[in-house]
Parts: C-alpha cells; sequence; structure tokens
C-alpha cells in the first residue's frame, strides 16, 4: 500500500531530529556560513537532486523536476546562526562559544531536507517543479534573500511558500494571515556631539548626557503623539553610550536604535521627525549631531490567494480549531522580498507555548516536533498548489 505524507514524514523524523541536533551544534553566523550550505548541498545531492551552490553568496538551491508539465513552487529555509551562547544543558548544545541556533533556523532546515526527500520520491507524478530555496543570512541586514533572487532562485517560479518555527505559540497550531504580517525593519544610528568639561563646571559645557537624555524622550512622543493612532510603529532606542568616568562631562554621545513599521509612508513620516526633533534639541543646547538612516528589510505582506490555500491545507491536516488568524508582528524577516516578486504566503507552525524562552534567548528551544507539522504542511501545499488548473 502506498504511503500516506504523514507516514512519510512519521517515518523521517528520527533523521530530521538527528539534522536538526547536528546544526544546532555547528552553528555559523550570517555570511560567514561555510560547513552548514555544504552540508545541505551534500543532502540534496545524495538525493539526484540538482543542486546550485554560492547562489546569490552562501545560498543553496535545489530543483525537483517534476515528470509531468506543470507550474513550479519554491520553499524557503534560512540556516544562518546568532551571536549569542548557548546556556541550554541538553546534550545538543552548540559547541562553539558566543554562536547558537536561537531562532530555529536548524530546524527549518532539516524540515525543507526532509521535505526534499519525500517529494523527490514522486517527482514523476508531479505536475510541475519545486524549486528548495536553503537560503544564508536572514538575521543580519541586507540579508541572504535579496542577493539570492538577483542570482536567480526565483527564476521560472510562480508561487513561494515558507514557515516560521515558532517556540512561544502552542504545538499543534498554526498561525496565518492574509496582508501584512511582519514588519519593516530599520536601523538608525545618531551620535551627538557637545562639550566636554569638569563636572563641577557643567556650565562651561554642553552635557552629551543630558543631550542624549532628552533625544530619548523626544523621539518617543513620534509615534505616541504625532503619527495616527491607527497607524501601527515602534521606535526604539537600543543603546546610548556616554562618557568614561564619574566626575567628567561627556562630549558626545551615541544612540542606536530601531524603527519598525507596515507602511513605506509611515516610516518616511517618522525619519522627517526623527530629523525635526534631533535638530531641534541639539539648535536649542548649541550642539551637533550626525545620522544615519538604514533601510532594513520591508513588511512581509501576505498574498490573500496563497494564503487562503495555506489555511485550508493547515486546517485539513491540524484541525480547522488549531488553525488562526494571527495579529501582525513588529519582527521583521526578508521573506519580504520574495513576495514583493511572486505570490506566496509565509505562515507560523507553533512549536512550544508561552512557558518556553522566545526567540534570540541565550536558553531558546522548541518542540521538535513542530517540524511534522511544518513539513506536511508545506508538501501538501506544494501538490494542492501544482494539481491546481493552470490559467490560460
Amino acid at each position: 500500500m502506498k504511503q500516506t505524507v504523514e507516514e512519510m514524514v512519521e517515518q523521517l523524523f528520527p533523521v530530521m531530529v538527528e539534522r536538526r541536533r547536528y546544526l544546532h551544534q555547528h552553528p555559523e553566523l550570517s555570511f560567514h556560513e561555510v560547513d552548514t550550505p555544504r552540508f545541505i548541498a551534500e543532502r540534496l545531492t545524495e538525493l539526484g537532486i540538482d543542486v546550485r551552490t554560492n547562489v546569490g553568496g552562501r545560498g543553496v538551491v535545489g530543483t525537483i523536476r517534476g515528470g509531468k508539465p506543470g507550474k513550479t513552487v519554491a520553499l524557503r529555509a534560512d540556516f544562518d546562526a546568532l551571536p549569542i551562547q548557548d546556556e541550554k544543558e541538553v546534550e545538543y548544545r552548540s559547541t562553539v562559544p558566543g554562536v547558537m541556533h536561537a531562532c530555529g533556523h536548524d530546524g527549518h532546515t532539516a524540515t525543507l531536507l526532509a521535505v526534499a526527500e519525500i517529494l523527490v520520491q514522486q517527482k514523476e507524478q508531479l505536475a510541475g517543479n519545486v524549486v528548495l530555496i536553503h537560503q544564508h543570512a536572514e538575521e543580519v541586514v541586507p540579508g541572504g534573500a535579496r542577493d539570492m533572487i538577483a542570482d536567480g532562485c526565483l527564476e521560472g517560479v510562480d508561487v513561494i511558500f515558507g514557515t516560521h518555527l515558532w517556540s512561544t505559540t502552542k504545538l499543534g497550531t498554526i498561525g496565518y494571515r492574509v496582508g501584512p504580517v511582519m514588519a519593516a525593519a530599520d536601523k538608525f544610528e545618531l551620535t551627538l556631539f557637545g562639550r566636554g568639561g569638569h563636572g563641577a563646571k557643567p556650565h562651561e559645557t554642553i552635557d552629551a548626557v543630558v543631550l542624549g537624555a532628552t533625544v530619548v524622550k523626544e523621539l518617543q512622543s513620534i509615534v505616541s503623539r504625532r503619527l495616527d493612532p491607527l497607524q501601527q510603529a515602534v521606535l526604539t532606542i537600543g543603546t546610548l553610550h556616554a562618557g568614561n568616568t564619574f566626575n567628567v562631562i561627556a562630549d558626545s554621545a551615541q544612540l542606536t536604535g530601531t524603527v519598525r513599521t507596515f507602511d513605506p509612508a509611515v516610516a518616511e513620516q517618522i525619519v522627517r521627525e526623527m530629523e525635526r526633533t534631533i535638530k531641534g534639541v541639539c539648535d536649542a543646547a548649541g550642539a551637533t549631531y550626525s545620522f544615519t538612516y538604514e533601510r532594513g528589510y520591508p513588511a512581509v505582506v501576505n498574498h490573500p490567494e496563497e494564503t487562503n490555500l495555506l489555511r485550508t491545507v493547515a486546517s485539513d491536516i491540524m484541525g480547522a480549531d488549531h488553525v488562526f488568524e494571527i495579529a501582525p508582528t513588529m519582527g521583521g524577516e526578508d521573506f519580504a522580498y520574495y513576495l514583493q516578486r511572486v505570490p506566496g504566503t509565509f505562515f507560523f507552525t507553533g512549536a512550544g507555548d508561552e512557558t518556553f524562552y522566545p526567540h534570540h534567548h541565550p536558553k531558546f528551544d522548541f518542540e521538535e516536533q513542530a517540524m511534522q507539522y511544518a513539513a506536511r504542511i508545506l508538501i501538501e501545499a506544494t501538490l494542492r498548489y501544482l494539481d491546481s488548473p493552470m490559467e490560460p
């Protein structure tokens, strides 16, 4: 009797876990991935899949060519790690000091490798092709997606699906959303130049610490008082550094932070308001400044038809009461670039619950069972899309 997708995924689950834990023990930072893409390419080559390496830098792309003509589906997984010390007490903790998979990318990779193994077994029955995009450097702007696209990873692709294993969402649930689901993520750097001096003579100085504190306070009013309250935005100051000792007034202060938005017009307004605020504070104090604003990933915007297909597939597999429309998140993802080029959707696979540590935490982990659910949904979404009628 022919095996079902569920049975094939279950049979491969021990291999998925083994691969995930191997990758977890051997993480590599964004734009420094060497062994990870080699590992991926070797596994795909063993399956007889056409493989391109060094795509857009360090990416790997495998192509499964179906036995029948049809459309082309792309599936994406990222494989970079983060500069965080792994503090978990588990046998598969990271062996690389100061580097760990703290966002589930090891699980994404293991999942897509299993999807490849199952789909390649059915390639003669596939009415179309499947492109497996293993992407480097999701965590660091400018990311790997943009360069992989420029290097042709979406050539001939009709639709793309991707998922994120989510540690703080209950195992066995799926989150979806039509339209904006993850925010644009920008970065800024600001240096304030005052005039330093003795701590006992503040009247002879322009105190950069006071400047920094004033700027932080005033910038917070942009979202709360200058934006339409129906618009969504976050302006966060992540760092503020000034001074070297207790009795010297600092002559400069350095600030960095991030802005998260869904609407490009809102981002433009925030930048203008930041410039106006910073200039006003500095002019009033007789100080100067240097301000740079770096555009990060655009917002992830899911397409309606593909998201509805995903929702239907997930409901059939998980049960409709385990599939939820989620609120947008202010986290960023360079999957956005793929969705700007081809239709598709990005969804969240529950991989824990509220007791699990959040993403980017030194004790981050997830329920490995979630990889099975993600694999089944990606496979079934691919098959249903390929089996749907082609546009005339």
